[in-house]
């Protein structure tokens, strides 16, 4: 069972449970044994480096005497001396290395099952990106009968559901649906150490995104042979859960150690800059003339901690919601990945239904590549065909880093609109609507002083496009302005610059119609008597909307949920529960996803959802976790985080 506890955007924190109640947190590494060479032991990779699983090698133990019959006798964990989850691999990779194994598909998962591995793995064929996609496409039949196969002979062993189709996106995408619907637990990708061993990154995206188009999310995705830790980041970013590495043991018997930034020749290092458990106190030196086995050791240790520390930094950002900014940082190691992360950006459209319209943390600039996230793409179209300015002319303002701009040009401001003039500011986003300035992601996010020509052109193409879709009756610079009428405003300008503000920042949030079945009557306002912003928003006296200090949104209250479903058909910003759920969430209990009936398709995580139950009658309001597919997906997790009940009215 796998349950998402976490997200930032398609990378997902989740708690994964066997059949046999082992657990481990994902994401999450599984290195590699070889069970007749054990660099470093099962028991120690569990104790000392707190690896809650592993993989080894099911077809070596089959074709070993000793090991099969000790493995059958005592069962894998008791002669692996491992408490944690054990996965074993069944001789596909041996095909690709070496030519055709021995054995068929029934007799090597027969065989996992019988020592009781955690979780088996199918015979797949490994598809190289050589071949051609007719060659492919044949293969994959093969690989789905096998797994069809292997499903019924799983019995209490979970199994791997392995995603082939070499470098042919359709195909991979095709393999991971019909994968998706057979009694599958974990989805590995196969069929990629290639293209990592080629620098083939660009076309690691392809295969990694088009495999998570077509698959069910309620089951973790293992990378299959990627461990290096500069990969992590990036994986995790598209969504991987589970990955593996061999290499940290074979790259030890060569004398390569791993990092964050590569990989390196021990020969070929200046110095060993690095503080890990294995190498503390230790000079490249002495490493050098450490005896070869005890320095592979050494090394195999080095690598593990490279990797786990690195994990550890994923778990961090992915938490903190800043994992894109890792994953920018680590792409900037080799041009290679640099080329998989401009490639990245152009699935923006699948990425943006998973990611959150809002984030705790601020947007970190690293680069062009940074405007590839899907919360570029977001503000685009909503500015676009969600704003509606106040008038038909615009001034417009430089100067990004000075934010909110409406606090910084206070003065100039008042002057544009008291001649007639929405300000607008040309910042590194593109146009910014005075009136959404302390929105995330305007207010949220910090760019360099020194804009890049690539950015540049970008905030300026969309800036063209917005004037000249939304201004029509002319565009000046602001500072052309005559400043006849600079000055503080009156009270009456700061109401009714209020008043744009929750319009626009409704329109953006809620959409057009929504916002103007919220807003319908007189609006007045309750501040903060600290800082100025508005606090809550009243129509006609009652609460219906209040405005977060973090992130310049709306949270929903009840009696706007009420207007919005009385105004706005179904399923619009609905999730629908069943009659079991309501009593509870009416009281302010969490929605769970086991007890949902029906999703508006188009909300995200950390958007404001409306519960109603059967008869589309709203029982609370709260922000998305899962969005649609993931919530009819899972067997188990939270899918509204519920902040009002309908029995209850409490500010978050």
């Amino acid at each position: 069972m796998f349950e998402i506890t976490k997200r930032d955007g398609m990378a997902r924190i989740g708690k994964f449970t066997t059949t046999s109640g082992r657990t481990i947190e994902t994401p999450a590494l599984l290195p590699v044994i070889n069970p007749k060479i054990k660099t470093v032991t099962p028991r120690e990779l569990y104790d000392e480096f707190g690896f809650g699983a592993m993989i080894t090698n099911s077809y070596i133990i089959k074709n070993t005497p000793a090991l099969k019959e000790e493995a059958q006798s005592k069962g894998l964990h008791e002669m692996l001396d491992y408490p944690g989850i054990i996965m074993t691999d069944s001789g596909t990779f041996q095909s690709h290395m070496y030519g055709e194994v021995e054995l068929t598909n029934k007799e090597i998962v027969e065989f996992q099952r019988s020592i009781g591995t955690d979780i088996g793995t199918v015979l797949d064929i490994f598809t190289e990106p050589f071949w051609t996609k007719e060659q492919t496409a044949e293969s994959i039949v093969e690989t789905l009968k096998r797994t069809e196969e292997a499903v019924s002979l799983k019995g209490e062993m979970m199994i791997n559901g392995v995603i082939q189709g070499s470098v042919f996106p359709d195909l991979r995408e095709d393999c991971a649906r019909k994968l998706a619907e057979m009694d599958i637990d974990v989805h590995p990708i196969g069929g990629v150490v290639p293209l990592m061993e080629q620098y083939r990154y660009s076309e690691l995206v392809d295969v990694i995104v088009s495999s998570k188009m077509g698959l069910n999310p309620n089951r973790p995705v293992h990378l299959f042979g990627a461990g290096h830790p500069m990969i992590l980041a990036f994986a995790t970013l598209m969504g991987c859960d589970l990955f593996d590495s061999a290499s940290y043991a074979k790259f030890a018997k060569d004398d390569r150690m791993m990092f964050i930034d590569g990989t390196f020749r021990l020969q070929d290092m200046q110095s060993l800059d690095c503080n890990c458990p294995a190498c503390r106190g230790m000079t490249l030196e002495t490493l050098k003339k450490t005896e070869k086995n005890e320095r592979i050791r050494i090394i195999a240790r080095h690598n593990l901690y490279q990797i786990k520390q690195e994990l550890s930094l994923v778990k961090r950002y992915l938490r903190e919601g800043r994992l894109w900014e890792l994953a920018e940082v680590r792409c900037r190691a080799h041009p290679a990945m640099l080329d998989g992360l401009r490639k990245l950006r152009e699935y923006q459209d699948f990425m943006e239904r998973f990611d959150p319209i809002s984030r705790e943390s601020a947007i970190f600039y690293t680069g062009i590549e940074t405007r590839g996230r899907p919360v570029f793409k977001r503000y685009d179209d909503r500015i676009m065909t969600r704003y509606i300015p106040p008038t038909k002319k615009a001034a417009l303002f430089y100067g990004g880093q000075n934010k909110p701009y409406s606090r910084f040009f206070v003065s100039d401001f008042v002057n544009a609109r008291r001649q007639g003039y929405t300000p607008v500011v040309i910042s590194p986003f593109g146009p910014v609507p005075a009136e959404l300035d302390e929105m995330y992601p305007i207010a949220q996010s910090m760019f360099p002083s020194i804009e890049d020509t690539d950015t540049e052109n970008e905030s300026d193409e969309l800036s063209l496009a917005f004037l000249e879709k939304h201004f029509t009756e002319g565009v000046v610079n602001g500072s052309d302005l005559e400043p006849e009428y600079n000055g503080e405003p009156t009270d009456e300008e700061i109401k009714d610059n209020d008043t744009k503000r929750v319009w626009a920042v409704a329109r953006y949030q809620f959409g057009i119609e929504a916002a103007e079945a919220l807003l319908k009557g007189e609006l007045t306002f309750r501040k903060s008597r600290k800082t100025g912003k508005i606090r809550n928003v009243f129509s006609d006296g009652e609460h219906v909307l209040s405005m977060r200090a973090g992130d310049g949104f709306f949270t929903l209250r009840m009696e706007g949920a009420k207007r919005i479903v009385e105004n706005i058909p179904a399923p619009r910003m609905r999730v629908q529960v069943a009659d079991d759920a309501v009593p509870f969430i009416s009281q302010g209990r969490n929605a769970f996803c086991q007890f949902v009936t029906a999703v508006d398709e188009e909300l995200v995580p950390m958007d404001e959802a409306i519960i109603v139950d059967k008869d589309d009658r709203p029982v609370g309001t709260g922000k998305m976790l899962l969005v649609k597919n993931e919530i009819f997906s899972m067997k188990k997790g939270i899918a509204v985080k519920t902040r009002t009940g309908s029995d209850e009215d409490k500010d978050e």
